[in-house]
């Protein structure tokens, strides 16, 4: 399976239609020369299970020069040139970034307001933890499944099926899917209402318009392509970002940074988990980056940090701004509209600034769920095909244009029924059974998250407590209404 979104390229695969054995070529760990590659290579015995499969030869390089080690799992070639394109580690910083700065950045604020900046401060820098945490659990599955499996390209079914079975194939599609679409609604329907506010043009035409363009670019754009448009809307999203910031900080109450109210926190936790999604991104990025492990540590280290600055610095010039909410009044639904209304420099910024985060964000989220299609629907791998992209714009597109209030809706039932348990309890039950088990891959492949066991428990357990502490309010509240 490869990326269709990123059709030029093509991994440096040997594909054979032998019957077992067959031969998966592996990195030498240990390399004494400067200039050459090498390998070693494993035979995989018969099994008379497997006699209706197709194997792949993977070649797995290993680099290494005079001022630092590189490992890679494989060489991404140009489909014309035949020339190895190694995959931009900036670029890939930029892709998580600019999938990460999507429409949960606007809602943290309303989500916030209770707990005080302080205390979902704190909560903030805890959750990108835990989500960085998720992030690299999810890549050493990946690159482990890509070794074991013979080929490049895995996404998130291949891994559980591989570490979970069928039952964590089905928790796995039903929640990716669910989440991806609820994202791409609340996305649709907060850009087609800034786009018609700024065209003047009908909603549905909005809406049209957005998944239009950004689908386009997604389907027919090249790697590099891709990657320097998100990197010109990450960069516009810092520059409008700066510039909000610096107009609205003028009226900022220092002291209001100070509140925090501990027992709001839990409720806020779900949305602000959903702002640091980025793990459906995390196979592009193995990819991309020929498996280097080394990479795409720092594309996801680093590119989650960008985005934990920018929540910071925005909730608390939002809660710093906005009047502090009193005892036994309500709180204000959206602390943003009212600062876009009270302030006429401030309301341009921030509509320029939440259509970038949410145009950056979309075009990630719709490169992720083309990709799970793919997989899902079992289509030849190095080709574009429409059918995905058709499945992954449409059903947003209209569900966004059936109900347009649709944004905070989505993005609670996201956060707390999607986000927490795809990319919270799965990647966590996916590395136990994986390290639990005799594969080598587990074996050789370094692990990315110390802590074993104690680690892979608090991720699961966490997102436990969260979820049925919101399914238990959700409950209380349909009862006395």
């Amino acid at each position: 399976m490869a990326f269709s979104s990123f059709s030029t390229h093509h991994i440096s695969l040997v594909t054979t239609k032998r019957e077992p054995p067959s031969t998966l070529i592996l990195p030498n760990s240990k390399l004494s020369h400067t200039s050459s590659y090498h390998h070693r290579v494993l035979s995989l015995p018969s099994s008379p299970c497997s006699s209706s499969k197709r194997f792949s030869v993977l070649k797995c390089f290993s680099q290494k020069n005079s001022t630092q080690d590189s490992e890679r799992l494989f060489s991404n070639l140009n489909q014309v040139t035949l020339k190895r394109e190694p995959g931009s580690l900036i670029s890939a910083i930029l892709l998580v970034a600019g999938t990460t700065v999507g429409a949960g950045i606007l809602a943290i604020p309303a989500v916030t307001q209770d707990a005080g900046f302080l205390a979902s401060a704190i909560t903030c820098t805890f959750c990108w933890l835990y989500m960085v945490v998720s992030g690299l659990l999810l890549a050493e599955v990946n690159v482990n499944t890509m070794c074991e499996l013979g080929s490049g390209g895995v996404s998130l079914v291949s891994m559980a099926m591989r570490t979970l079975g069928s039952v964590g194939v089905q928790v796995a599609c039903w929640s990716y899917i669910f989440i991806h679409y609820a994202l791409l609604v609340a996305y649709t329907a907060r850009s087609s209402d800034i786009l018609t506010n700024f065209l003047g043009i009908p909603l549905w035409e909005s809406a049209t318009l957005f998944s239009l363009v950004l689908g386009s670019i997604c389907y027919f754009g090249s790697q590099r392509f891709i990657g320097a448009v998100n990197g010109v809307l990450v960069g516009s999203i810092i520059v409008s970002f700066a510039a909000l910031v610096g107009v609205a900080s003028g009226n900022l109450h220092w002291e209001a940074l100070l509140r925090a109210n501990f027992a709001a926190v839990p409720l806020s936790i779900p949305i602000i988990a959903l702002s640091y999604v980025y793990q459906n991104v995390v196979p592009v990025l193995c990819t991309n980056l020929e498996g280097d492990l080394s990479k795409v540590r720092t594309a996801i280290v680093l590119g989650t940090a960008i985005p934990l600055v920018l929540f910071l610095v925005w909730d608390g010039v939002i809660l710093g701004t906005i009047p502090s909410p009193e005892v036994g009044m309500d709180k204000i639904s959206d602390p943003i509209q009212l600062l876009r209304s009270s302030n006429g420099v401030v309301g341009p910024i921030i509509e320029l600034f939440s259509f970038l985060a949410i145009a950056s964000s979309y075009i990630g989220f719709v490169l992720g769920l083309t990709d799970f299609l793919s997989d899902l629907l079992k289509l030849p791998s190095g080709q574009s095909k429409p059918l995905p992209y058709l499945l992954t714009l449409f059903p947003p597109l209209v569900l966004s244009l059936l109900d347009p209030e649709i944004f905070f809706k989505a993005l609670d039932f996201a956060g707390t029924y999607g986000v927490l348990v795809l990319f919270g309890i799965l990647p966590a039950a996916m590395s136990w059974s994986e390290r639990q088990s005799n594969s080598s891959e587990a074996q050789n492949t370094p692990r990315l998250v110390p802590g074993g066991k104690v680690t892979l428990a608090f991720m699961i357990g966490g997102a436990g407590y969260v979820i049925s502490t919101e399914l238990l309010e959700n409950l209380r509240f349909l009862y006395h209404s």
